[in-house]
């Protein structure tokens, strides 16, 4: 029998005999949705009950379900040119073309790409480059990755050692040594010593498990320039410019983890650019093909691609599906959509209306502490007592039970404990932000009073 035509509830019987689902819970999978189409922000499921998708499916599709532009890009490369290997000197136009189009929109220093499947791989990629880096320059110590607290970068196994969110560990210890973590700058909950600004008093956390470690042991400091899944932690604005300093003075890659923040999410093409600051390596995935197609990468500043064509052996790194011709051609559709309709400027007022209503309508609430955002990437912060910032007790799982709420008012989302977050696509309407301010509102009302 086909899966077409059929309830939510008979594919999700079918779906619990067979599949095994990301962050794998059968408990939550038996309630769950089987989503059938896709329109705009809006998806539909199997009983045709619509949702927003406030989430853009994982933070990626930016540009909202259904663009043809994109299924057309997908359908006339594959059936000019499927499949090709990218080993030993093998290319292919749509890879050369969007190598040269993303020199022309990322950071000055930018110019070479390695493309990978997602943003999984391209951390892979950024931690083998930095040590392969090092050991060509004369320094095969420099192997140690700093990331952050609360920072997300992926979950295969040297990924999820850099990703500081401790409920990814637990099953698959050990992790790979060599990794640690300072904290988060977390404006509403680093506490800076008496003196010293927020931003700079986390900046340099970095410097000091530098010099804990060894200047001379550690390759990169990797960092989100908004954390995404760890709660939309927007950094202070003196930050990313007291990190760049400490990477240069000890020779400290500074890697950018743009998977979420890159092509216009924050209102910026690229988030560093908001603080004035261009990083060694960045990464980036999920918008560049707005979730179409799995593709990531790795930019690369021109000091450490010089290494590698000086280096002259082989930089023993490869996937397969490495500069895959369907993925360059929905990539590069999609960059001509983020230019075309002006993606970070539609963020950035989208962004702005969505934080202004959320302040207007839960500023005021006894059990919101905070509510933050960048672009079109907000959170809102439950907590028991908001004057003194205590949070609920883990066991109550008040996140959790808002987040089933929203599903039952029609707003997919996630949460990161009682953090609600917010990040819809790019076209979302006005309107459909409006319904997503009153839906949470709703949520938190019916939950908590």
């Amino acid at each position: 029998m086909t899966v077409t035509n059929l309830t939510n509830a008979e594919l999700l019987a079918r779906d619990q005999a067979h599949l095994v689902h990301p962050l794998h819970e059968p408990s939550l999978h038996a309630g769950g949705r089987v989503w059938v189409k896709g329109d705009g922000a809006v998806l539909t499921d199997a009983d045709g009950r619509e949702c927003i998708d406030a989430l853009a499916g994982l933070w990626n599709v930016t540009a909202g379900h259904g663009r043809r532009e994109l299924a057309e890009a997908m359908r006339e490369q594959a059936c000019a040119l499927p499949y090709c290997s990218g080993y030993s000197g093998n290319s292919n136009p749509r890879a050369i073309e969007l190598a040269e189009r993303l020199a022309a929109l990322c950071y000055p220093s930018i110019n070479h790409f390695f493309f990978t499947s997602g943003g999984g791989e391209a951390t892979e990629s950024s931690i083998k480059l930095a040590r392969a880096y090092w050991k060509m320059r004369g320094h095969p110590a420099k192997t140690k990755v700093i990331s952050r607290v609360d920072g997300y970068h992926g979950v295969t196994l040297a990924a999820m050692s850099a990703t500081g969110i401790s409920t990814y560990w637990p099953l698959f210890e050990p992790r790979v040594p060599g990794f640690l973590h300072i904290p988060s700058p977390y404006p509403y909950r680093y506490e800076a010593p008496a003196g010293v600004s927020q931003g700079v008093a986390a900046a340099n956390e970095l410097e000091q498990a530098i010099l804990r470690e060894g200047a001379d042991s550690v390759a990169m400091f990797l960092a989100e320039p908004v954390q995404g899944a760890g709660g939309v932690i927007v950094p202070q604005d003196d930050y990313f410019p007291r990190i760049r300093e400490i990477c240069d003075r000890y020779d400290v890659l500074l890697v950018a983890d743009e998977v979420i923040t890159g092509f216009g999410r924050t209102g910026e093409m690229f988030a560093l650019r908001h603080w004035g600051v261009e990083p060694d390596i960045m990464q980036f995935a999920k918008a560049i093909t707005s979730g179409y197609f799995p593709f990531g990468g790795i930019g690369i500043r021109d000091h450490i691609a010089d290494a590698l064509r000086e280096n002259g052996g082989p930089w023993m790194h490869a996937y397969t599906y490495s500069a895959h011709p369907v993925g360059c051609a929905v990539a590069l559709r999609t960059l001509r959509i983020i230019d075309d309709e002006r993606f970070p400027e539609q963020a950035a007022a989208k962004g702005r209306y969505l934080l202004e209503a959320l302040r207007g309508a839960l500023a005021d609430h006894p059990h919101v502490g905070d509510i933050r955002g960048k672009g079109l990437m907000c959170a809102v912060e439950l907590v028991e007592d908001r004057a003194t910032k205590q949070s609920f007790p883990s066991a109550r799982q008040i996140g959790l039970r808002v987040l089933k709420r929203t599903l039952g008012h029609g707003m997919l989302s996630r949460v990161k404990g009682d953090n609600y977050l917010l990040a819809p696509p790019i076209v979302i309407t006005h309107a459909q932000l409006d319904r997503c301010v009153e839906i949470l509102c709703r949520s938190i009302d019916d939950e908590l009073g």
